[in-house]
């Protein structure tokens, strides 16, 4: 062996670069191999961060301690709060990056981080010894011995680019795939799927008439970050705006025209896509009745003319592509500066990794990002923190940190790629928790930076600033409900001014922030209520509204949690417990759930059978195992 490492990292995307950092800032000697040094931290896909669910994650990722919500913060060109008008629950931040920028300040991040090393070499193969893992060898012949080894290979899987009549192996334009490495995890024993995604074109900034485009500012008003650490920072007011741009019946016509010629439907493309974010063929034959489509301008960088084309994933033949885009009054003269493609590869079937991102196979083996069968930057840095957090407490002989699906949003992807079979790429989406109004975006910090702190990845200064504001927030709630404001002309008339009913009676103040228009300004006005730091007065206000419903979700993650408390053993032997269905025991096979919570979250799983392994355990007789 060359050199002994704790934890080697495989691939250098997002999941790869947050893997590394976590591992080496607990303390533990790490490699993180990449095929391009160039390519650290890669957007090859939209130049964004954040939306609906996946902000989310990009907060708690910071709650926890990982990097990705401060390299956005200091390298985003545009931000904006979605959802403003919906409840607080479902409200995301989205920042778009710049490209460059982003990668290059990640990268000079891993570089400087203390105990990490970061080499350009292809890994070939895994080397492991009795179900466990003990090393890597590169294509040049090197062997890096390590305690565990994180998996992000992305798309780069027996990859494969397609556009039109053609095809060449890829991992994205211009990189060669992974072949030896997909050999290496089927000699291991692991099976293995096929995906597909994809990529619009891009298109010169100087051939785009923006007149004939809808502008989509930045928010300017107010400051927005995605890092808990960055509370105070001053509103960017220089940001550059993303245009709006419809198809019409012309772009749908040469689509249609075309078909024949499209690797989604002409049979060249076998692996399936992500259902939600279709490619534009796919979206003018599934939604044949739609008259247009909606497609967003959104530059890449300030360094940059190119202009990436949201919503027009393709892999069309590059003449059809540019008569496609030219077909929308905004582009009919653009020039394409990249051609849009689809890129075919190889992931790790789900029932084969556990919840921590270990694989259940081979010991020390962690896998994270699309290798997973996810889709999104967000999604993948999520699981690259945690597989990295768990491979680092692992090559220590540490126990495994896990979260609950009551904890975050990291905790239900974690969940759901353990418990569901893919059919397609996996994306995150606010309606996959169903305890959302506990996992909004505005309190990751209040929920998770305790962890953050106990694995060393939260400063102690970082971890107060925190207990701070949750103090102040319970100090300001209790002053409010000990606050009572009488009907006085005074009060009423404040209230009719701003549209409020008057006081019939005595209400606290609490009560009266609770009406849906209602605000702190308000509540403050009239009462001796004291100023608030931007970050605690949102608090209080989501506390005050919605303090009945997040009380029920709170029983209900109380009630739920009984079932998370059953353990089953990984070796139980299901064909020994009479009463379970078929199916049900075909799944429970498959998947070998960790709890009782777990199993029944398995497709085809009811609760007849749940309560029939509940029985068995509540007993206290011993599971049968194989």
């Amino acid at each position: 062996m060359n050199k002994r490492y704790d934890v080697i990292v495989v691939g250098a995307g997002h999941a790869g670069c947050e893997a590394a950092l976590a591992a080496a800032r607990m303390g533990r000697a790490t490699l993180l191999l990449t095929l391009n040094l160039d390519s650290v931290a890669l957007m090859p896909c939209n130049p964004s961060i954040g939306g609906p669910a996946k902000g989310h994650l990009v907060r708690e990722i910071d709650a926890l301690g990982g990097q990705m919500a401060r390299t956005t913060d200091d390298t985003y060109i545009q931000i904006r709060m979605l959802n403003t008008g919906k409840g607080p629950a479902v409200q995301a931040l989205r920042a778009q990056s710049d490209k460059r920028q982003y990668g290059a300040l990640m990268r000079h991040t891993v570089e400087t981080q203390s105990r990490l090393d970061i080499k350009q070499a292809e890994a070939r193969s895994l080397i492991a010894e009795n179900g466990r893992i003990v090393g890597v060898e590169t294509s040049s012949g090197t062997q890096y011995e390590a305690a565990c080894v994180v998996l992000t290979t992305g798309t780069f899987l027996n990859g494969k680019l397609i556009r039109g009549e053609h095809s060449e192996p890829g991992g994205r334009s211009g990189e060669l795939p992974s072949l030896p490495l997909t050999d290496s995890l089927r000699a291991l024993g692991l099976r293995l799927g096929r995906l597909k995604t994809g990529t619009p074109p891009r298109v010169d900034s100087r051939t785009i008439d923006f007149d004939a485009a809808a502008i989509q500012p930045g928010d300017t008003d107010r400051p927005l970050y995605f890092s808990f650490a960055n509370a105070g920072r001053s509103a960017m007011t220089d940001q550059l705006p993303c245009h709006l741009v419809t198809t019409t019946a012309e772009t749908h016509r040469l689509i249609r025209e075309n078909l024949h010629r499209a690797p989604m439907f002409n049979g060249t493309i076998v692996g399936v896509g992500p259902r939600y974010c279709p490619s534009i063929e796919d979206k003018i034959v599934r939604f044949a009745d739609k008259p247009s489509h909606q497609l967003f301008l959104e530059p890449e960088g300030r360094q940059t003319l190119e202009v990436y084309v949201q919503g027009a994933n393709t892999s069309l033949p590059e003449d059809v592509q540019l008569a496609m885009l030219r077909s929308i009054p905004a582009l009919r003269s653009c020039e394409m500066m990249r051609v849009g493609y689809a890129v075919e590869y190889d992931y790790v079937l789900t029932n084969q990794v556990r919840v921590s991102m270990e694989t259940k196979l081979i010991r020390g083996l962690f896998l994270a990002g699309q290798i997973n069968g996810t889709t999104g930057y967000e999604e993948a840095a999520a699981q690259g923190l945690v597989a990295g957090i768990n491979a680092a407490r692992l090559a220590w002989g540490e126990d495994e940190v896990s979260l609950p699906r009551n904890s975050s949003y990291v905790g239900v992807m974690l969940d759901d790629l353990c418990t569901k079979e893919l059919t397609e790429p996996y994306r995150l989406f606010t309606s996959r928790a169903e305890y959302r109004l506990l996992l909004r975006q505005d309190n990751a910090d209040l929920r998770l930076s305790a962890l953050g702190h106990e694995l060393g990845l939260i400063s102690d200064e970082r971890f107060e600033r925190v207990e701070a504001k949750r103090r102040a927030v319970s100090t300001a709630l209790s002053g409010l409900r000990s606050t009572f404001l009488t009907p006085t002309p005074r009060v009423n008339a404040a209230l009719e001014e701003v549209g409020q009913a008057p006081l019939s009676k005595q209400m606290s103040a609490l009560d009266l922030l609770r009406r849906p228009e209602a605000s702190y300004d308000l509540v403050m006005a009239l009462s001796s209520q004291p100023e608030l730091p931007d970050e605690v007065r949102e608090q209080v206000d989501v506390e005050a509204k919605y303090e009945g419903y997040i009380a029920k979700q709170l029983v209900e993650v109380e009630r739920r949690a009984k079932l998370e408390c059953y353990p089953l053993p990984e070796d139980i032997d299901y064909d020994a417990i009479p009463g379970l269905r078929t199916e049900a025991r075909q799944r429970l096979k498959q998947f070998r759930p960790t709890t009782l919570g777990q199993a029944g979250r398995l497709y085809g799983v009811n609760p007849a059978d749940v309560a029939i392994l509940m029985v068995r355990l509540s007993k206290g007789q011993p599971a049968p195992v194989a």
